[in-house]
């Protein structure tokens, strides 16, 4: 158990990255070729054992050729050596019909005929062990050394001429058979057939005779069951690969999408678990979770937004509603008995409550449609031009608005709408916190359009620096602030990618407005 945690642990920190494109495609690839490979492989071997038999069939001829020449009375051949390999090929070699029945002949050469007789021990010898058809020609292609047709010629057989001219000969032949489309025969194309080999015997240059050899091949299903082991290894071979593309389909596709169903069915229960990416996963798969971690993450700190948004709601919602209750409950019991300033005062604090909470529930729309906006493709605004058209409607003798802009300024992928709403929301805190002076700088460059509104008002405390931008927090509360009004700025911004950041100055406050450029 500790070598296979090993192997395993080994093969997930070198497991390359593959495509799930591609594990499918190879395995389809590979099971879809088995067949073609067998079949390739069965006529291969097949072709094998022809060959086999040709190359067994020229030793025996060759042998028996130089006994021939030896008994001849020639002296011993004195050549190089020169190998000759198999030639036959199923595929591309023509299958003649059977030996026709040879016709008779004129007398034999005597000679050839003495050294016939001379070497038929070692002839019989050979087919005894070889069982091969064995015959001895003469110069004309009389048979010479036989069983059956001692006597009859065999010329006009093509493997015969070839001889004749000096050069060795193979070719196939079919086998006379009881049924020729029987199930073997069908599955094995050389189960009919007869190979054919033909040797000159060359004496000072001439042909004096010639052997002639016939076996029929070994069996296609002999032949498989003589090599049962190594077959049985490549078998096993191809079911271990077949394994393995099992294992990898399961390891790259099947287990990571269970264990990604299962993280799915956490998440709907409100359990949320991210699961880490097995390594041995697709590179789509490991995509997918990468992006299912991104997904549950955002879910979370949804959820977490959603919870504590309640809670401020609910907050912030209380406190005018205690108030309206309590002034219906004392208006209601001690109303007659109330002076008339007395109950304006009440009516008046419940006339201001009621205002509040019209103020929050106005706002809180603005922030949904804000967090639910959605980016328009061809929205641009010029930051520069709602600026100063801000500056003459907003300020007035408390407050001066100045905006400074350089030539060439690009425009803001963003709608118009959106840098007027933002912009109104922080010349109004200015407003609030004191300022009597507000600088609108405008700058951008290919890709961004930066637009910075400083104050010269009291600033942000710095331990409130970390909290404007949550909901409802607000310094402002007794002059009727919402708190909504920089998370709303900074949910328009985001829809088109931009932000709304506050920088550190020494005094006052800063913001920095940053979008996208609109393109060209």
């Amino acid at each position: 158990m500790r070598l296979i945690r090993a192997l395993k642990a080994w093969l997930k920190r070198y497991w390359p990255a593959i495509s799930l494109r591609t594990i499918l495609f190879g395995t389809l690839l590979f099971v879809a070729a088995l067949p073609g490979v067998a079949a390739l492989g069965l006529r291969v071997y097949e072709n094998t054992l022809v060959q086999q038999t040709e190359a067994e069939l020229i030793a025996q001829s060759a042998v028996l050729a130089s006994a021939y020449r030896m008994a001849w009375g020639a002296p011993p051949a004195v050549r190089e050596p020169a190998p000759e390999p198999p030639s036959i090929d199923l595929q591309s070699n023509p299958v003649l019909p059977p030996v026709p029945l040879p016709e008779g002949a004129g007398p034999s050469d005597p000679q050839a005929a003495k050294v016939a007789r001379a070497i038929s021990p070692i002839v019989d010898d050979a087919v005894a062990v070889t069982l091969s058809d064995t015959k001895l020609l003469d110069r004309q292609g009389i048979v010479v050394a036989g069983h059956y047709d001692l006597g009859f010629s065999y010329r006009d057989l093509p493997e015969v001429r070839r001889a004749l001219q000096g050069h060795s000969a193979t070719v196939l032949r079919r086998r006379e058979v009881d049924n020729p489309y029987g199930l073997i025969h069908a599955l094995s194309g050389a189960a009919g057939i007869r190979v054919h080999h033909v040797r000159p015997v060359i004496v000072d240059g001439k042909v004096v005779g010639m052997v002639m050899v016939a076996r029929s091949p070994r069996g296609l299903f002999l032949g498989i069951w003589q090599d049962r082991y190594k077959i049985a290894l490549g078998v096993a071979a191809i079911f271990m690969t077949l394994l393995l593309l099992a294992a990898i389909l399961s390891r790259g596709i099947a287990r990571p999408i269970r264990a990604l169903a299962a993280a799915s069915e956490n998440v709907a229960r409100g359990r949320i678990e991210i699961p880490e990416p097995p390594v041995t996963a697709a590179v789509e798969i490991r995509e997918l979770f990468v992006n299912f971690a991104r997904m549950a993450e955002r879910i979370e700190a949804r959820a977490r937004y959603l919870r504590d948004f309640a809670a401020a709601v609910s907050h912030e919602f209380k406190t005018p509603l205690t108030g309206i209750r309590g002034a219906i409950e004392l208006l209601d019991e001690h109303g007659a008995e109330m002076a008339p300033e007395e109950r304006h005062r009440f009516l008046a604090n419940a006339a201001a409550d009621a205002d509040r909470l019209s103020r929050l529930v106005q706002r809180l729309l603005d922030l949904a449609r804000a967090d639910m906006a959605e980016a328009e493709a061809h929205a641009h605004a010029d930051p520069e031009a709602i600026a100063r058209t801000l500056a003459l409607e907003l300020a007035d003798a408390s407050m001066s608005i100045h905006v400074e802009a350089p030539e060439g300024l690009r425009e803001a992928h963003v709608l118009p709408e959106a840098i007027e709403t933002v912009l109104v929301t922080l010349i109004g805190n200015s407003r609030q916190a004191g300022a009597k002076q507000v600088r609108i700088s405008i700058s951008s460059d290919v890709e961004t359009v930066w637009v910075r509104v400083a104050d010269d008002g009291s600033g942000i405390a710095g331990a409130d620096r970390e909290r404007i931008f949550e909901p409802f927090f607000t310094g402002n509360r007794e002059k009727g602030g919402t708190g909504l009004g920089l998370p709303i700025a900074r949910s328009l911004l985001a829809t088109t990618g931009g932000t709304l950041i506050l920088e550190e100055v020494p005094s006052g406050t800063s913001f920095c407005i940053e979008m996208p450029a609109e393109p060209g």
